[in-house]
Order: C-alpha cells, then sequence, then structure tokens
C-alpha cells in the first residue's frame, strides 16, 4: 500500500515539474521526499499485511 502511495507521490511531483507549478507551499521536492519517505517505509516492512491470522506468517500456512 505504501508503494501505491509513493508511485503517486512521484507521479504528481513530475507532473509538477513538467509544468512548473506548485500546490500552495507543496513543490515537486517535497513530493519526490514523500515518496522516498513512503518507498523507503515500505521496504522497512512497515504498513505490509504479512502478518494476519494471529500472528502467524503466511509463509507457515503452505504446505
Amino acid at each position: 500500500m505504501l508503494a501505491i502511495a509513493a508511485a503517486v507521490a512521484f507521479g504528481l511531483a513530475l507532473l509538477l515539474d513538467l509544468v512548473d507549478e506548485t500546490i500552495g507551499s507543496i513543490n515537486d521536492h517535497t513530493l519526490i521526499t514523500l515518496g522516498l519517505l513512503l518507498a523507503a517505509l515500505h521496504l522497512a516492512g512497515i504498513g505490509s499485511a504479512a502478518r494476519t491470522g494471529g500472528g502467524r506468517s503466511w509463509r507457515r500456512r503452505r504446505v
């Protein structure tokens, strides 16, 4: 989920950079920083749904 949000932030940053616009005080550099933060959180495992079902990992259910 965080990777999708990072992709959206990067897409908005690219669009704002191409048209040379800002949204209030949010510019393309702010969105790039947000995208990098979300991508780093995704890679760290924050927000992933790998642990469901009472603390069991999905890898344990595979037989």
